[in-house]
């Protein structure tokens, strides 16, 4: 094992708050005569000249005395060692030095005992995120090789894979998403380690698991993650669903770049890394999900393969997918409208006037927009439905696709017709006729209305 520095880490100049503020939790710790030391993935981040979004902060100070040095502080895990505290309103995770017992629910030791920093570090997931900094002098004290892994972009465990997964499953998927957001590789017996114990991921929440497959979705590298799932056995454990569409072929003259998963991972591949899409949960998810259904439904005759219906079974696999991963209400609903509308916009040119702009002003309606660009650049790459949606955005105004109301329920009341469906179903034809620019003031709506319908005195 290297100890103590290699050299010094490439700081930026500019000092950000956070920045600030996790150097003066260091130094008054130090100044109350403890040791204190950034650690893990702001380290990382340092040596590899990227700004750190957060700052962990590790102490030989147990948690009592950090809460008496920091008396706006609070105990996050004051059983773990790990106290918060509040610096400008954000938190830092400052905890003490420490080694851990037996694992016996799979994410938690049965107890800790408050030892040195070289112990601390010995029992943390990957070298990468086992190095310690002194922000005052910049130094790296590394005990675990963790640099020079960082230089060969490997994700290693510290010490035995087996054993640091077994602490807690959900390293095997932390694994891949550091080797997928980094551009990383695995190291061989890491990689071997999530195969033996692919399975074993169940037993880790339904919502640790979401929330390892989103930052793999929209930190970048989505599809080499997906590749790697895919490869270690994960995947099918826990999308079983799209696992499925490996070798599920596709015609070529539609889809040359082969079957569904190589389609599904062409999309993730082009996700977007910036602007307002880029980090969207629901477009990411969409990209995933969208074909699912196609696995279930192919079928091949004369004429060549088919998958009927691919878009209502992809809905509905989809939708025990996001329930079984604990998705919100609102985020399930996004991207089920993302897989029904995707295969809506081949008949964009042909709609009627008012349906096409019921269409273009439908809810979330960029990430529709964006999902069937990708779909489009990750098969045959034609965009033509795509730049016609485009130019009628820049040709339509606010009040062509939401155009004032000409008559209400009250008129229509007021006019005889009584209080029930009918009211909602004229109210719709008359917002379908304006959309379409076949009547322009309340006396024409009324003309037509009359001329439809039949009030009841």
């Amino acid at each position: 094992m290297s100890h103590f520095l290699e050299g010094k880490s490439p700081l930026p100049e500019n000092h950000d708050s956070k920045r600030l503020n996790a150097e003066a939790i260091v130094q008054r710790l130090k100044a109350s005569g403890h040791e204190a030391y950034f650690v893990g993935g702001c380290v990382r981040d340092f040596l590899r000249g990227v700004t750190p979004g957060d700052y962990d902060i590790v102490t030989s100070a147990p948690p009592e005395e950090i809460c008496q040095i920091f008396p706006r502080a609070m105990t996050i895990g004051a059983k773990f060692g790990v106290v918060a505290v509040i610096m400008d309103g954000h938190p830092y995770e400052v905890a003490t030095f420490r080694s851990d017992e037996l694992y016996e629910d799979g994410r938690h030791p049965s107890r800790v005992r408050f030892t040195s920093a070289r112990e601390d570090v010995q029992r943390r997931d990957f070298t990468v995120n086992g190095l310690l900094m002194n922000p005052e002098t910049r130094e790296i004290i590394d005990y675990v090789n963790g640099q020079a892994d960082i230089k060969q972009k490997i994700i290693r465990t510290i010490g035995d894979p087996d054993r640091r997964f077994q602490e807690d499953f959900l390293r095997m998927l932390r694994a891949v998403r550091f080797a997928a957001n980094l551009d990383f590789s695995l190291d061989k017996e890491t990689q071997n380690a999530i195969q033996r114990n692919a399975s074993r991921i169940r037993q880790v929440s339904a919502e640790r698991i979401q929330e390892e497959l989103n930052k793999i979705l929209t930190r970048g590298g989505a599809r080499r993650g997906f590749e790697l799932l895919e490869t270690t056995g994960v995947l099918q454990v826990i999308l079983p669903e799209v696992a499925a569409t490996v070798g599920v072929e596709q015609p070529p003259r539609f889809h040359p770049e082969g079957d569904v998963w190589q389609h599904i991972l062409r999309m993730l591949e082009l996700l977007p890394t910036d602007g307002e899409t880029s980090s969207n949960i629901c477009l990411a998810w969409g990209a995933l999900l969208h074909d699912i259904g196609k696995a279930v439904t192919r079928s091949e005759d004369e004429r060549g393969i088919h998958f009927y219906g691919h878009v209502q079974k992809g809905e509905a696999l989809a939708d025990a997918i996001l329930q079984r991963l604990r998705f919100s209400r609102a985020h399930r609903e996004t991207v089920l409208s993302l897989i029904r509308q995707h295969m809506v916009f081949m008949n964009v040119q042909d709609m009627r006037p008012g349906r096409l702009k019921r269409f273009l002003r439908m809810p979330d309606f960029h990430l529709h927009l964006e999902l069937h660009r990708l779909d489009c650049l990750a098969s045959h790459g034609m965009l033509d439905h795509y730049e016609f949606c485009r130019r009628q955005l820049e040709q339509l105004g606010e009040e062509d696709l939401h155009p004032v109301r000409l008559l209400s329920g009250h008129d229509l009341k007021a006019m005889g017709f009584a209080p029930g469906k009918l009211l909602g179903e004229i109210l719709q034809e008359l917002e379908t006729q304006q959309l379409e620019g076949k009547i322009k003031t309340a006396r024409e709506a009324k003309d037509f209305v009359l001329s439809r319908w039949k009030p009841a005195s």
